[in-house]
């Protein structure tokens, strides 16, 4: 795995982009069968969704088979690499690629700490009431309510969030207070148009009940190389075209008409700066056997034979 930092103009780091090669397909898989989705880590599964007719939401059922690729955190840890973002990343992006039950797969990835999560409070709510308002509740099984949350990107954890009485959620709490906290590591999924929580669930409740805003690591799939070099040839053919009408317009109106630098010149920058960066939507494999598989690890799953059939919890 090659490691790139991503830096801003100024150059405060942003994210560690990773080019992932020789893993054809993930420990932590995910399936698709029509409007279905399993995913699984090494054979078991972890997580069986079923998309509305209408596309209003997505019922889900959660197993508790899901296990963290990333081992306890010491509090000697947590002291010695807070305030490094980019050291946590190089860390965790360690133990993606050498642990069994990782989500990397080939391609192009980015560990980032700007999540548009940390974005989104438009109404200024409270860290406790807004994260809180981002979880996707129920346990085993709930909804992703895509009409009433659509874009809003929320969190749905991988398995039941622990309470504040959790002695793990009590030692995280206290580096709340130290300001020391191991960022939480999400992980974007386009078919479910929300974060996993791949690890850090007590981090994230200790981060709610302090009312404190969570340090974040966000994995994504982004553009390959080929794509990226194809939308910067396109990017500067643009910009040389635009400069070019300007140009044409300067020759007939005079030279109080502007070159279009100033206005191709940010526009390409932007273009230039989000190419190796933007999410690209989230690989699923088709499972073999399809549907009547999908039904059939349901059925195994939850022992609800409606659920299995139709893909909806029983009333």
């Amino acid at each position: 795995m090659r490691r790139t930092d991503i830096t801003r103009d100024d150059g405060t780091w942003t994210g560690l982009s990773l080019d992932v090669e020789s893993r054809r397909q993930p420990d932590l898989c995910l399936f698709s069968a029509e409007r279905r989705l399993l995913l699984a880590q090494q054979s078991r599964p972890v997580l069986l969704a079923a998309v509305d007719e209408d596309q209003c939401g997505v019922e889900f059922w959660r197993t508790d088979a899901y296990r963290s690729v990333i081992p306890p955190l010491r509090a000697g840890t947590a002291r010695a690499l807070a305030g490094h973002p980019d050291r946590w990343a190089y860390r965790f992006a360690q133990h993606l690629l050498d642990s069994p039950g990782s989500r990397l797969h080939d391609g192009r990835w980015l560990l980032s700490q700007e999540s548009p999560l940390l974005r989104w409070n438009y109404n200024r709510l409270p860290p406790s009431e807004y994260w809180t308002s981002l979880l996707v509740e129920g346990h085993p099984d709930g909804y992703i309510d895509w009409f009433e949350h659509s874009g809003s990107w929320e969190i749905l954890p991988l398995r039941r969030m622990p309470d504040v009485g959790d002695a793990r959620v009590k030692a995280y709490r206290k580096q709340v207070h130290d300001g020391v906290l191991p960022p939480v590591l999400l992980w974007w999924v386009s078919g479910l148009d929300c974060h996993l929580i791949l690890d850090g669930h007590a981090r994230l409740a200790a981060s709610i009940s302090e009312s404190a805003v969570p340090p974040l690591l966000q994995l994504h799939r982004t553009a390959p190389s080929d794509e990226v070099a194809a939308g910067t040839r396109l990017a500067v053919h643009d910009y040389e075209a635009e400069l070019a009408r300007f140009a044409g317009l300067r020759a007939v109106h005079g030279s109080a008409v502007p070159d279009g630098a100033a206005v191709a010149g940010p526009s390409l920058a932007r273009r230039l700066r989000e190419l190796p960066t933007a999410p690209r939507r989230t690989w699923a494999w088709p499972l073999p056997g399809g549907e009547v598989r999908w039904r059939r690890v349901a059925r195994e799953v939850t022992g609800d034979r409606k659920w299995a059939a139709d893909g909806r919890p029983s009333a």
